[in-house]
């Protein structure tokens, strides 16, 4: 089995960017065998945050690749909380409209590049933040059906769940409820053939942070699947505790630390027991769109071989599972 990696949660390159030192971080990437590709992170405009050319000379030919809109959404709700997909307010939509005409776009230039449709699937999130601005399933569908006239070439288009916005804690994303994207996604489906339906993938984290509760993450998972919609689950911690990571913050946690998780955090909710009763719920976890990690290292000056170290962590837990699954 191979697994998507999103890497630049684990970059050397937190705080500004050292090309030299991404070309080592790049290259120990390339050596792992068990990596199908990248969850790339689209923050708009171009398909690197820094430097397009270093990154279409770096990456490897052989990935495939899920685009993830969330950084670039995150930033564009820094600037104007009415933006979103979501959106009540017309122009916040239109304006994440544009911003996925962009994404669009750099689908294109980047399975150009690798001459074949290299790009699986684009993960959409559904802005805005609701304590801030409001949303609704009716805006969210209208936007999915705009998008489902555009040429993806071949890419799906999944709706990642981010932590709803709920009355007992303050959020991380605040965005729509699962129940409202589910709805929306199956009433859209009806109309689709089976090769362009709508998915979901379900953050590990992100559903933790919204439920305070580690089986949030199961019940969204049984959720989404119980819809016909689940097309992926991404691996990405949390803990209540306030280390350098963050209480409830979406930090990217890695696994916690245990006799065979060598480099892991103590205090993450995220446990191997955990990850593997998620992928034993899912019908044929080994055929799903999506499927991978996302972890950020802390201290930031982790050297490079200590990020990969976590990495390797984290997808063994992975390979451990179907080594031994049914």
């Amino acid at each position: 089995m191979k697994y998507y990696l999103g890497a630049y949660a684990a970059s050397p390159n937190q705080n500004g960017w050292n090309a030299q030192l991404e070309t080592a971080f790049y290259d120990e990437l390339k050596a792992l065998p068990n990596v199908k590709g990248l969850e790339h992170p689209f923050l708009g405009s171009h398909l690197h945050p820094y430097d397009d050319r270093w990154f279409l000379a770096n990456i490897d030919p052989a990935w495939d690749y899920v685009l993830t809109c969330i950084p670039g959404i995150m930033n564009a709700l820094g600037q104007n909380p009415q933006f979103g997909l979501a959106s009540v307010d017309e122009s916040g939509r239109l304006a994440a409209l544009d911003f996925m005409q962009q994404a669009c776009t750099a689908v294109g230039q980047l399975n150009a590049h690798l001459g074949r449709p290299a790009v699986q699937a684009i993960q959409i999130q559904t802005a805005p933040a609701r304590h801030n601005a409001p949303s609704s399933k009716a805006a969210l569908q209208a936007s999915l059906q705009t998008l489902m006239s555009w040429d993806w070439q071949g890419a799906r288009l999944v709706i990642e769940h981010c932590d709803a916005y709920v009355d007992s804690h303050t959020p991380s994303k605040g965005f729509l409820a699962l129940a409202d994207e589910l709805e929306v996604l199956t009433q859209l489906n009806i109309h689709l053939p089976a090769e362009q339906h709508l998915g979901m993938v379900i953050n590990w984290g992100r559903s933790v942070i919204e439920t305070r509760r580690v089986e949030g993450a199961l019940e969204h998972i049984n959720a989404a699947q119980a819809a016909g919609v689940l097309s992926g689950v991404m691996f990405s911690g949390v803990s209540d505790q306030n280390s350098e990571y963050g209480a409830w913050c979406d930090s990217h946690q890695p696994p916690r630390l245990s006799e065979q998780v060598l480099h892991g955090e103590p205090g993450s909710w995220m446990t191997e027991q955990a990850i593997c009763q998620c992928l034993a719920a899912v019908d044929s976890a080994e055929q799903l769109l999506v499927l991978g990690a996302k972890i950020g290292i802390r201290p930031l000056s982790a050297s490079i071989e200590q990020r990969i170290a976590y990495v390797r962590n984290m997808l063994a837990i992975f390979d451990r599972y179907f080594a031994v699954a049914p």
